[in-house]
């Protein structure tokens, strides 16, 4: 099982390397689309509305996924197969370098409404009024908090859970980005679905930052400069986990995030993390390289993971 489940999680991190998401008819759409309709009928400005709706959700992904688990115990090439799969439409690694280095580009090129305009596609922040500087700074923090979410904590999940645990994490995440705001209306609706996805990321941000402070000198970075910025200044940050990434590649990098931070439900003010210069073009490109290497130490961790605890 062990063999199967590393040898379908690289063959799963390979098929995304290559391909990408899906063009058409990708599941996490589908379940985005099932969660707006659920949300329609469990509505109420409640905690415990929010609470059923991550349950019946969440619940539901991570039974099918046991389900196909199960169908293929007695043959490793199929679980080797569906884990393979499964590893493919979960995670979002390729997406993520596509779109950061697309970003990093348009900022070189001096084409700054191209690059406000690509930005929603990395994270929920308002670009409209942003600079060089501000679209730069969130590109990097969003490719930071990116790499842990759609690239370690999927394969942290799929090597000690397999497909449920790839599942399962996806919608948990999914459920996050939908109704995790702190806006009038998901303040406590989005309350379950924010808290569960913080649970989850947990131990994946503290790696994807361990990662990173491993990384750092393949593209050119301060491994001694991401310590030290993960260990002095990432607990100032409001996300239990995001923070932990976002001041690794900043100490990574030498360069200075945080800072006013637009959102359409309002303004944040978020700690400095890191020191030195703001980001600029060049700095979005190494973050995507970063990321890319973050990425490939992870899927070796998690294959061999997967092999040691079938052994165990």
């Amino acid at each position: 099982m062990g063999m199967a489940r590393a040898v379908g999680l690289l063959l799963g991190v390979a098929a995304d390397g290559a391909f990408g998401d899906p063009r058409r008819g990708h599941p996490v759409a589908g379940f985005g689309r099932a969660a707006q309709r659920l949300e329609r009928v469990l509505y109420r400005d409640h905690k415990l509305a929010g609470v059923a709706h991550v349950a019946v959700l969440g619940g539901g992904v991570v039974a099918a996924g046991a389900l196909v688990e199960r169908a293929g115990r007695h043959s490793p090439v199929v679980r080797t197969l569906t884990t393979a799969a499964a590893t493919w439409l979960v995670l979002g690694g390729r997406s993520l370098a596509v779109e950061g280095a697309a970003i990093g580009r348009e900022l070189d090129a001096g084409e700054l409404p191209a690059a406000r305009e690509r930005l929603p596609h990395l994270c929920g922040r308002d670009p409209s009024e942003m600079d060089a500087e501000g679209l730069a700074r969130a590109a990097v923090e969003s490719v930071a908090e990116n790499t842990s979410d759609a690239v370690v904590a999927p394969l942290v999940w799929g090597a000690v859970a397999g497909v449920p645990g790839l599942l399962g994490y996806r919608a948990v995440n999914t459920l996050d980005a939908m109704v995790g705001y702190r806006s009038p209306r998901y303040r406590r609706f989005g309350w379950a679905s924010a808290r569960l996805d913080d649970v989850v990321n947990l131990l994946p941000a503290r790696l994807a930052a361990a990662l990173t402070v491993a990384g750092a000198p393949v593209v050119g970075g301060s491994w001694r400069g991401a310590w030290q910025s993960w260990h002095r200044d990432a607990a100032a940050h409001p996300s239990p986990n995001a923070g932990r990434v976002e001041a690794a590649f900043a100490g990574a990098l030498e360069v200075r995030l945080g800072g006013r931070t637009v959102y359409p439900h309002g303004v944040e003010e978020r700690p400095v993390l890191g020191e030195g210069r703001t980001p600029d073009s060049g700095h979005v490109t190494r973050a995507v390289e970063l990321s890319r290497v973050v990425g490939g130490l992870a899927a070796v961790l998690a294959a061999l993971t997967a092999l040691a605890r079938s052994r165990r």
